[in-house]
């Protein structure tokens, strides 16, 4: 049906974007599907997913996604966390239009003020922080991955994000499997790295920094609780 008729049946039952379902709307001769409520929670993807299917059009309207930017619920849902304080959304999502906005992780015991475009997230799931020597296989660092898991009593269920150094961008292997465990990876600076301090050195001194699965880790968890270990060319470490 038409946008207009699903936004009049919509307006009496419209909360707030957190809580709202989101909703698209399938013209009738299938040839567009729009993203009308709850575009950055669920509707977007939904309207991507209807596109890969059946060849709609997805008009999809979200300023961030409009332009190819990052925004605070995509950040969120990589990192495995919930927006505690999620009226900072609209100004967080703003700066993400025109900056790359900074991820911080601070660890307590600590009292923290934050300004209102100050977003706060709670982590959940584990973090796997991963170093490989160039051209490993997706196979490789799943296996590296299945065996870090076992020796924690952990599974593939449990992982939240994927995390390693902004040199590894181009790494099929890591993006393959990634995608295989249907798992964001996160793409993490020099900056962020040298900012950690590990447990054990690193070949990745040589590259000029501290190391890259522990670090990564240490960055975006609470606390390591696998420290980094080989396996053939993969190096896996783990955090909750």
């Amino acid at each position: 049906m038409a946008v207009g008729i699903v936004v009049r049946g919509l307006c009496g039952h419209l909360v707030d974007k957190w809580t709202d379902l989101p909703v698209v709307a399938v013209d009738s001769a299938l040839k567009c599907v729009v993203p009308v409520t709850g575009g950055h929670h669920g509707a977007n993807n939904l309207a991507f997913h209807l596109s890969n299917g059946l060849g709609l059009y997805p008009a999809v309207t979200t300023a961030t996604d409009a332009l190819g930017r990052l925004n605070l619920e995509c950040v969120s849902e990589k990192l495995g966390a919930q927006v505690v304080n999620r009226e900072s959304s609209k100004d967080v999502n703003l700066a993400f239009l025109k900056q790359d906005v900074p991820v911080v992780r601070l660890r307590g015991p600590k009292v923290v003020l934050v300004d209102s475009d100050v977003a706060v997230l709670k982590g959940r799931g584990l973090v796997v922080g991963l170093g490989a020597r160039r051209g490993v296989s997706a196979c490789e660092v799943l296996e590296a991955l299945d065996l870090a898991l076992k020796e924690t009593g952990r599974s593939r269920d449990d992982v939240g994000v994927l995390a390693t150094a902004w040199l590894k961008s181009d790494e099929k292997g890591i993006t393959d499997a990634s995608k295989v465990l249907g798992k964001e990876v996160l793409y993490l600076s020099e900056e962020t790295l040298n900012s950690q301090t590990p447990t054990t050195p690193s070949r990745a001194s040589d590259l000029g920094l501290t190391g890259v699965a522990e670090p990564a880790v240490l960055a975006l968890a609470t606390r390591l609780i696998f420290p980094k270990k080989a396996y053939g060319r993969v190096t896996v470490a783990l955090g909750e």
